[in-house]
């Protein structure tokens, strides 16, 4: 599954207007960082966008990518994976989905599917605190890595 042109463009418009009303200076920086998030679908750390963004802007900082990725987050513009700041991917995919992560290469993709959209979470949960979201995360071996014998 390929992200479109069109959904691209939505997630950068919504960048700007949030960072408008937010009085968020839209730097190159910002919008290349965000701009790279949003084009792809495998869920990008911090390091792999550094490295994804260094020829565009050969400047960049990776403490600019990483405090530029919080920033996404604290703004509601991108969600995180995973449970180490180290070690966290980012998606600006805000629509409710779930993901897919193979546990050898970390291979990451979306899925939908309204059963886990609807799941009952036990009363157990609650008590732990306030529910802002659902999020399924499935892990597995992706078919390369089976084929590869791991």
């Amino acid at each position: 599954m390929t992200i479109k042109k069109k959904e691209i463009e939505k997630r950068m418009q919504l960048f700007e207007t949030v960072c408008r009303d937010e009085g968020i200076k839209l730097t190159h920086q910002r919008i290349e960082i965000f701009r790279e998030v949003a084009q792809t679908e495998d869920h990008p750390n911090a390091e792999q966008v550094f490295q994804r963004i260094r020829d565009r802007i050969p400047t960049v900082s990776i403490d600019t990518v990483y405090r530029t990725l919080w920033l996404l987050k604290d703004l509601g513009l991108i969600v995180t994976l995973g449970s180490s700041r180290e070690r966290t991917r980012f998606d600006a995919n805000l629509s409710n989905h779930h993901h897919y992560v193979c546990d050898h290469c970390g291979y990451t993709r979306d899925f939908v599917s309204d059963d886990l959209d609807n799941i009952t979470l036990p009363d157990l949960v609650g008590s732990f605190g306030e529910i802002d979201a659902t999020h399924v995360e499935v892990r597995g071996l992706c078919r390369q890595c089976v084929a590869k014998g791991r």
